[in-house]
């Protein structure tokens, strides 16, 4: 034990006398002082190399004024054929002969905002705006509150009237800014075909349509204005300055014509309406070039107000519903046909008024026998077993060859958002039964612009030619775009062509197709009533029809080819009664606007 006492004894003086040793003392004076550098230094090199962009970025933030250079979006115009002078002042603009109508373009809209922190009474504020903005008072109250909230939006895309009622009650703390929105300056053009602009998630871009499928174009490009001040905020004159121009966006001019969109939606309205339809579609195109001179569809939605709209509206009936299109397919299968020289319009067969395939009965739809019937007869009276008739005599491989060559199956290009290509796989089955059905346009699927775009080759001596929509891009420059039109393919021979035309001319004047006919004129074209495949997808319902007409004219030198198409009219079955009437209403007022002259050798009776 005593050795121990000692033992710790001696430990103590000796830590003692270390402590009070000068050359330690310094040796710890020293490596602090090596550290204490150290630190420094690193602390430097952090400052000056690893995060100076971030320090760098801080200072500018202090010492630089940047704004971001919002382009202008492009317009988007019809032409304007006819329009009278003192219309086309006000409302379009000359290009030389041409006049364009401005379908769509900018106008400025004012945000009212508050500035929370120096409103003074927030309730009493709020009772007073609220009626004027046409909102509730408890909508506007929390945001008039937000003590530490600089900036709050109160309502935006304000009428003028609104902005000088506001300003007129003198409110400290309310303000207003302005901002560029999408315009329609007419009414009654239709929103399908131009979309409009939206939000996908937090940026702002179009939407659908033309204003989905040129966004980038449209749109243009952002620029930036860089400045630098003082450290109260204020400009330096001869500091810093950094200028990025935005690029404005191009704009459109497209084939439509505005008088031609204006009445065919009108009738169209009018014509869904008289007969309690779900919907409707109309496109009127160039065979000769695939230019699209009108494209309307109803139900209908307002771009500039699309959030009142469901989803469902959005999408272009005319390229992205497909539907079975029912008896106008038998042209198509009638023109294979006479180009392979398996028929011609004095070939009969004997119609015995029904068929059964595979186990399925098929009948026509008058439910009648008719006997010995040529081909001429068989469009005339809308021949289903006819249609199988020169189906079985083509054969599925090759009719299934000309089905595609005509466009059915796949997109057409149309620049236009949610183009969907129908369904045609029917025709890759082996089954009789499906080559049967398909011939009168029953078990596949097509888009109203595949039809119309096929009956085009009809018109267009056997030639497809692809739709467009655009017919010019003009550039922020000044410059501009053309578009051409483009041959897809040579699909039946010109005599083929000539000769169905002649058909589908006697079906107007003799067949289902009267309705149709305008005085005067050789009108070419086919009624189809298709039934409408049930919801369990087991038979179709027989009280629920699509009506559609295909048609053109003149046939000797088609100007303009049509398709009508009323979903599930309520009042009449058959489409001699529902789309065959709207087609000639608005032919009678094609010819007329276009100026064609009457076929000489046509006899009315």
């Amino acid at each position: 034990m005593k050795h121990s006492l000692r033992f710790f004894s001696s430990l103590r003086k000796k830590k003692h006398t270390d402590s009070n040793d000068p050359k330690r003392r310094l040796m710890i004076f020293r490596i602090t002082i090596f550290v204490c550098g150290a630190f420094l230094i690193l602390r430097l090199f952090d400052l000056q190399v690893i995060s100076s962009a971030d320090y760098r970025a801080a200072a500018d933030g202090e010492h630089k004024f940047f704004q971001r250079l919002i382009p202008t979006r492009g317009e988007i115009f019809l032409h304007d054929r006819k329009s009278d002078d003192a219309v086309a002042d006000a409302l379009g603009r000359a290009q030389g002969d041409e006049r364009l109508f401005p379908a769509l373009t900018n106008r400025e809209y004012a945000t009212v905002y508050a500035i929370p922190k120096t409103i003074k009474e927030p309730e009493k504020v709020a009772e007073q705006i609220a009626p004027l903005l046409g909102v509730e008072k408890d909508e506007i109250l929390p945001r008039l509150m937000k003590q530490g909230d600089p900036y709050e939006v109160l309502k935006k895309k304000i009428s003028d009237e609104t902005v000088e009622a506001i300003k007129a009650l003198g409110i400290q703390g309310i303000g207003f800014t302005s901002s560029p929105y999408r315009y329609f300056p007419e009414k009654g053009l239709g929103g399908h075909i131009f979309g409009y602009v939206g939000y996908h998630g937090d940026k702002e871009r179009g939407l659908y349509g033309l204003e989905g499928y040129f966004d980038d174009i449209l749109k243009g490009k952002e620029g930036s204005l860089r400045l630098e001040t003082d450290a109260h905020g204020a400009l330096i004159p001869i500091g810093e300055r950094r200028v990025v121009d935005a690029v404005h966006g191009s704009s459109l001019v497209l084939t439509v014509d505005r008088t031609i969109q204006l009445v065919t939606c009108d009738r169209l309205n009018a014509w869904v309406g008289k007969h309690g339809a779900d919907g409707g579609t109309v496109i009127i195109m160039d065979p000769h070039t695939g230019a699209i001179l009108s494209m309307c569809s109803v139900p209908d939605y307002n771009p500039q107000e699309y959030a009142k709209s469901s989803l469902d509206r959005f999408d272009i009936p005319a390229i992205f519903t497909a539907y079975e299109p029912g008896s106008i397919f038998k042209p198509i299968t009638m023109s294979i046909g006479l180009d392979l020289g398996l028929v011609d319009t004095s070939t009969t067969y004997v119609d015995k008024g029904k068929l059964i395939i595979n186990g399925f009965t098929i009948q026509n739809s008058d439910r009648k026998v008719h006997g010995r019937q040529t081909m001429m007869e068989v469009l005339n009276e809308s021949l289903n077993t006819g249609a199988i008739f020169v189906a079985k005599k083509i054969g599925i491989e090759r009719f299934r060859s000309y089905v595609k060559a005509f466009g059915f199956g796949s997109l057409t290009g149309i620049e236009l958002d949610t183009e969907s290509a129908g369904n045609i796989n029917a025709l890759n089955e082996s089954r009789e039964i499906y080559l049967a059905t398909s011939s009168f346009g029953q078990g596949i699927t097509v888009t109203p612009l595949q039809m119309v775009t096929a009956f085009g080759a009809l018109a267009n001596g056997g030639t497809l030619m692809q739709p467009y929509i655009v017919d010019e891009i003009i550039r922020p420059d000044g410059s501009r775009k053309k578009t051409q039109p483009k041959v897809v393919r040579k699909v039946i021979k010109e005599r083929s062509a000539t000769l169905l035309g002649g058909m589908l001319v006697n079906v107007v004047r003799k067949g289902h197709g009267k309705h149709a006919g305008v005085g005067g004129y050789f009108v070419a074209g086919k009624t189809g009533t298709a039934q409408v495949p049930k919801k369990d997808g087991r038979g179709y319902d027989p009280h629920i029809t699509i009506g559609s007409f295909a048609g053109f004219a003149p046939v000797d030198d088609p100007r303009f080819v049509m398709l009508v198409k009323i979903d599930r009219p309520r009042d009449v079955q058959w489409a001699e009664s529902s789309a065959a009437p709207l087609f000639g209403e608005l032919a009678q007022f094609l010819v007329q606007y276009l100026e064609i002259p009457p076929d000489e050798k046509i006899e009315d009776k």
